[in-house]
Formats: structure tokens, C-alpha cells, sequence
């Protein structure tokens, strides 16, 4: 069996550092080691719109940010195959047949669809697309037949969704879908990086994003305004590390090089830690650490990024024949899911052959 990633993020804005530790930093590193035959990154313009249906043109603008993010931070189009959602029609169809195998009780019970209701004030009115979504995320994940889905661990009941729908699919008709397995970061700093206000998850609405294009003057000042321990008042005062988003974003950026260039005092960040605990290490000192660190790592991603921008008809090229690549897959996916289902009227000879010859009795 080929070893296949389906992946992707959806167009709700520019990405941000949470992105890029989460999981597009992995995705690179996973297409250039070559482990894998296939590398899917969808551009979830449909699923953005479950939630954002009144204004689509936010999502429309914002499908180009994410792919000037997905091409700057190295991921390759001859590699990898960028493509976008809604240009798949076959996912939609797939989506359809999917919604006859999950109960609307086991989509409330979602513990992901669940926080996402609240996050977003739909518990007396809940639209039908978003509790659908996970059942679209399965159509997008089967489509491709991918049997790996890099995911945050929020996102963990919606692979062991997809894995119920293959499950019962499998059991009802014949083997056909495959059951993906999730791939976590390994850092756990990386599973759900903070906001600089200290809030659990980073979020657009609550402007406490450092985003990947930002310049560095922005960077600079975002990360001097970082909460981090309201104890620690002076100096000389212990500072506490847990619920400290400026250690968080360290674990999830520094490595022992960033000590060597920028901060030849400590030996890691271990050293550093312990400092701060026992008091007498300020906190503008680790937040310019933390700025010399992402300005390094962000740099590059800039850079790209702007060069690209020079030519915008050769990022849409890009969409443009990924989508087509990836609407070739789907549609030889939907073909196997209606031949299992045995719907495929037209092409089953068979099925044809039979009623001639039970009307030819007659």
C-alpha cells in the first residue's frame, strides 16, 4: 500500500506561528524526506464556509494568502499537490453517500464539533453544514485514500471519525476506503501554541497572532507586549514557566544553536528556565531571545513569500493544476465508492445483462 498524506488548512486568513509549529513545518520536513508517495494539501475553502457563509469573499481573498504562506514556507507544487476544496466536486458526492453511515447523535457527540459550536455561538442554531463537516473531512481524507492525516490533538475525534465512517463503509459494501492513522507533532509545545496574550489557542479574532508575513518590526513588538508571568514583577522575583507563553513558544522554536549566537551564557534552555524560577532574570531579556530566534526562522518565509507576490497568475497555475491532479484521484475514488455501493448503473454490464434476461423471461 503507498503511503499517502492528505492535509490542509482552511482560508480564514494569513497563517501564523501556530500554523507553522503545528503542522506546516512538519509537512515540509515530511515532503523533502521523501517517506511518502503522495503529499495532498487542501485549500478548505467549503468547510471555511460552514462558518463564514455570509461572507464568502473572506474566504474567496483568502485562499490566495494561504497558498503565498504554503509556497513561502517551502512546500513544493512538484511535490506536494496544493489544490483547492470547493474545485472538487467528487468530494461533494462522496460527502453525500457518507451521511447515510453516521447518526446526527454521533456528530453532536464530537468532542471537536462540540467546542467548535460553543466557540462560535451556535447552540440554538447550529447550521447543518458545520455539523456535517466532519463527514466532509472524511470524504476529503478518502478521496485520496490517505493513510496519514498530521493533525493537532484537537483535531484527534475527527480522524477517529473518518476511521468509523471507512469502518462501517468496508463492513456494509467491500473493502474499498482506507483507515487513516493521525500524525501528532512531536514537540509538545507544537501541539496548540498559544496566543501572546496568554490565551489557550491562537485565534485571529482575539489579534494574538504572530503571523508568518509579518515584518519584523511588527514581530519585534508583538513579542515585547507577550504576556507571561503577572508574579513576576521584579527582576528578582521567581517567575513561574507554566501558563509562561514566552518559555512555550522557546520549546517550540529554540534549539542549542539560538544559545551559541544569541544568549552564549546558558548552556540551554533548561539552564534558562531554572534561572528564571529561582529569580533574577528579567523578562525583556528571554523575550529578545525569543525575537532574535523568530526573526531567524521567519526571515526566509518572508522573503519567499514577497517573491512570489511578484507573480500572482503563477500561484493561481499552481492551484489551478493541483486541483486538477487531485480531482483525477477523487474521481477514480468515487468510481471504486459507487461500484462497492453498486450504483454505478451505467457501467455495470452485468446488472444489464440481468434485467434483459429477467424481462426476456417475461
Amino acid at each position: 500500500m503507498q503511503k499517502i498524506i492528505l492535509t490542509g488548512d482552511r482560508p480564514t486568513g494569513r497563517l501564523h506561528v501556530g500554523h507553522y509549529v503545528g503542522s506546516l513545518r512538519r509537512r515540509v520536513e515530511l515532503q523533502n524526506h521523501g517517506d511518502y508517495d503522495k503529499i495532498f494539501i487542501m485549500i478548505a475553502d467549503a468547510q471555511a464556509l460552514t462558518d463564514n457563509f455570509d461572507n464568502p469573499e473572506k474566504v474567496r481573498q483568502n485562499i490566495l494568502e494561504v497558498a503565498l504562506d504554503y509556497l513561502a514556507v517551502g512546500l513544493n507544487p512538484d511535490i506536494s499537490t496544493i489544490f483547492i476544496q470547493s474545485q472538487i466536486p467528487e468530494l461533494t458526492e462522496l460527502t453525500f453517500y457518507y451521511m447515510n453511515l453516521v447518526t446526527v447523535a454521533r456528530l453532536q457527540r464530537n468532542p471537536t464539533v462540540k467546542s467548535e459550536i460553543q466557540l462560535r455561538n451556535f447552540e440554538a442554531s447550529i447550521p447543518v453544514g458545520f455539523l456535517c463537516y466532519p463527514i466532509s473531512q472524511a470524504a476529503d481524507i478518502t478521496a485520496f485514500k490517505a493513510t496519514t492525516v498530521p493533525v493537532g490533538d484537537d483535531q484527534l475525534p475527527m480522524i477517529e471519525q473518518t476511521r468509523e465512517i471507512v469502518r462501517k463503509f468496508n463492513a456494509i459494501y467491500k473493502e474499498t476506503l482506507v483507515e487513516p492513522e493521525a500524525l501528532l507533532p512531536d514537540n509538545e509545545a507544537c501541539m496548540r501554541l498559544p496566543g501572546t496574550d496568554g490565551m489557550a489557542k491562537m485565534s485571529k479574532s482575539l489579534d494574538n497572532c504572530i503571523y508568518l508575513a509579518d515584518d519584523p518590526k511588527v514581530i519585534n513588538q508583538k513579542i515585547l507586549s507577550m504576556y507571561t508571568d503577572p508574579l513576576h514583577i521584579r527582576v528578582e522575583d521567581p517567575g513561574h514557566i507554566d501558563g509562561n507563553p514566552v518559555f512555550t513558544y522557546l520549546e517550540a522554536f529554540c534549539k542549542a544553536e539560538h544559545f551559541e549566537r544569541y544568549l552564549p551564557e546558558y548552556m540551554n534552555l533548561d539552564e534558562l528556565k531554572a534561572h528564571y524560577q529561582r529569580g533574577g532574570l528579567g523578562d525583556v531579556k528571554i523575550k529578545k531571545f525569543l525575537n532574535n530566534i523568530l526573526q531567524e526562522e521567519l526571515e526566509p518565509i518572508r522573503l519567499r513569500r514577497k517573491e512570489y507576490e511578484k507573480d500572482i497568475s503563477a500561484v493561481y497555475d499552481i492551484l489551478k493544476a493541483g486541483s486538477e491532479r487531485a480531482r483525477e484521484i477523487a474521481a477514480q475514488t468515487l468510481s471504486e465508492v459507487k461500484n462497492a455501493m453498486r450504483i454505478n448503473y451505467f457501467d455495470d454490464k452485468e446488472l444489464l445483462y440481468n434485467q434483459i434476461s429477467n424481462y426476456s423471461i417475461k
